[in-house]
């Protein structure tokens, strides 16, 4: 039984229990050193592979290809293999088991029988100012009606990683944001949930601390739509967080938070911090409240992007305002195929220029092997 919104702890355990947020998050200057630290804590749990036999060695790495003699793929794989590719690459800490909606894509190039990427769509966060103001007003959580439409029609990506330098050379993570995008990515999600889907969202890595984003230039298939808010405290590890989660349910005698939530290890996360707050008192409350602020200091306001497939009036159909779906003309432009055209085009330049400068890079870059990969890229 989910209780801890009465729960209150004594002074010892709220002191003992706040230290253990205060100690973690001040080690941190910027949320590339939060990442970092979180992103080497896991990689000492990944087995080293046999040479020769290691996730890594699917990755593209030919890099004298030209993107003109390029061709993809996108794939199903079983989650483990995915997660386990995919953890080597990316520097964020990975979700494994996520709740609603889930379609998980390895992109491979065909010729090399080589992966370039991976993508995962889920279903989207409720709470999103940028969707707000595309909607034209908030989304109506309350409305039934709405809600079937929404989850019926939207999906969101969480994951669209390139592998690199693959990303860095060829514009790789533009590649996989069109697929997103594209006609093949709605019939197949819409055919899986039997369903018709009409927006799509992500959200970019960085905000403030990078200006730019993979996004960027990709109208007319992918939009800025703006900043979220950004007001929470970023997780603490996770050796750390369940510890604390297991002391915490040992003392409510129970889950602080349903088992089936979604971002339950946010929302865990969210009941304990609000535990504490309410048990602590005088000075210890204030050094607490002071950690908080600085630890949500490591979080950003992250860059919104919106595609809408080529249609026309989502927003009112999102609104229940119509039942019908129009096309823009250049509905067709979302086909793969167009997409990968002129993909093919930016990276083709890309590509050119950095070779004629000696700055294309060769190296495969994979977290079990060079734990001094630049985040920030």
């Amino acid at each position: 039984m989910v209780s801890g919104f009465f729960m209150i702890l004594n002074k010892q355990d709220a002191q003992f229990a706040s230290q253990i947020f205060i100690d973690y998050y001040k080690n941190f200057g910027r949320i590339d050193d939060y990442l970092r630290k979180v992103k080497l804590e896991r990689m000492e749990d990944i087995p080293t592979p046999l040479f020769g036999y290691g996730p890594e060695d699917e990755m593209f790495q030919d890099f004298t290809m030209h993107p003109e003699d390029m061709q993809f793929v996108c794939r199903e794989v079983s989650n483990d293999m995915y997660d386990n590719y995919l953890e080597i690459v990316t520097s964020h800490a990975i979700e494994k088991s996520v709740p609603g909606k889930s379609l998980k894509w390895v992109v491979y190039e065909v010729n090399t029988n080589k992966i370039v990427g991976f993508i995962r769509f889920g279903s989207p966060t409720i709470n999103s100012k940028p969707r707000n103001d595309f909607l034209g007003r908030p989304l109506q959580t309350t409305n039934m009606e709405v809600m079937k439409r929404f989850n019926d029609s939207t999906i969101m990506g969480f994951i669209i990683v390139p592998t690199q330098p693959f990303g860095f050379n060829y514009l790789g993570g533009k590649l996989l944001a069109g697929i997103c995008c594209s006609h093949l990515a709605r019939r197949t999600l819409s055919e899986k949930y039997n369903t018709d889907f009409c927006m799509f969202e992500t959200t970019s890595l960085y905000g403030s601390t990078k200006q730019v984003s993979q996004y960027d230039g990709m109208k007319p298939f992918l939009r800025y739509a703006g900043l979220t808010l950004s007001d929470f405290v970023p997780a603490i590890n996770d050796e750390k967080y369940h510890d604390l989660r297991k002391w915490f349910e040992d003392r409510n005698k129970g889950p602080l938070v349903d088992e089936d939530a979604s971002s339950r290890k946010l929302k865990t996360q969210t009941k304990m911090i609000s535990i504490i707050r309410n048990s602590l008192e005088g000075k210890d409350l204030e050094t607490f409240k002071t950690a908080l602020v600085d630890a949500k200091g490591l979080t950003e306001k992250k860059r919104t992007f919106i595609s809408t497939y080529g249609y026309d009036n989502v927003a009112d159909y999102l609104n229940l305002e119509t039942d019908t779906l129009t096309k823009r003309p250049n509905y067709d432009r979302f086909e793969l195929e167009e997409i990968v055209t002129w993909w093919k085009k930016l990276a083709g330049k890309r590509f050119s220029k950095l070779k004629s400068e000696n700055r294309l890079r060769t190296e495969l870059e994979v977290w079990n092997k060079n734990p001094d990969i630049d985040i920030i890229r």
